[in-house]
């Protein structure tokens, strides 16, 4: 179909049947655009949520889960001496001096929570067997799977929890970002001295509760 027009005296002549098909075209392609980053959206893991700096839900249900003894936690080393120009405590490999107080801090609060029902372990690498002694006056020996944790992590964890205790593992990065994975989640890099909380109410469906960075301790609970 043809549309004719006259202006300033020259004819024109517009295939209608063209035009509707090019607006088509681009109204299929506008909807491509938007469904794309959408869909990207919606299939993006989920992050793992801040239980400090006001969120009051998250603090709620770690200090439950914490009093049924239901929790798994991870806590990422203090401050290792070989990637910082602080002075180090004793060995290279070990963690610095000024980190101490960080470790003997975040204790200081996992005693406030309760460590009456608490089994501890720590990787045998010096910086974790240090950071364990100074933040739980505890260091175990042998813990080989916190060390080489990809692909187990999660399953090696709940294999060593036990009901009605929590279990708190002082552990690296890599093995938080391989359970962060494990639970479909946005893996992500914590700071020294972080702690990853999961709740084993349920030890089939384990979920994530999130973290706890180690100067945000103060907004959780409060001392």
């Amino acid at each position: 179909m043809e549309l004719r027009l006259s202006l300033f005296g020259v004819k024109r002549s517009i295939d209608l049947s063209r035009l509707a098909r090019y607006r088509n075209a681009i109204v299929v392609l506008a909807s491509a655009l938007l469904v794309i980053p959408l869909t990207i959206l919606l299939l993006r893991p989920a992050a793992v949520p801040d239980l400090a700096n006001g969120n009051v839900a998250g603090a709620q249900a770690l200090l439950a889960g914490w009093a049924k003894g239901d929790m798994i936690v991870l806590v990422r080393h203090v401050e290792r001496c070989d990637h910082s120009s602080a002075a180090c405590l004793v060995g290279n490999d070990g963690i610095t001096d000024r980190s101490r107080s960080v470790a003997v801090e975040v204790g200081a609060h996992f005693e406030q929570l309760g460590l009456s029902k608490a089994d501890i372990y720590n990787s045998p690498m010096l910086r974790t067997a240090q950071t364990a002694a100074y933040m739980f006056n505890k260091v175990g020996t042998g813990e080989d799977w916190l060390i080489s944790c990809k692909g187990t992590m999660l399953r090696d964890a709940l294999a060593h929890k036990v009901a009605g205790r929590n279990l708190i593992l002082v552990t690296h990065s890599e093995c938080m970002e391989r359970l962060e994975k494990d639970l479909k989640l946005s893996g992500s890099t914590l700071g020294y001295g972080a702690s990853l909380f999961i709740s084993a109410e349920t030890p089939q469906t384990p979920r994530m509760l999130g973290f706890i960075d180690a100067a945000d301790w103060q907004s959780v609970t409060g001392k």
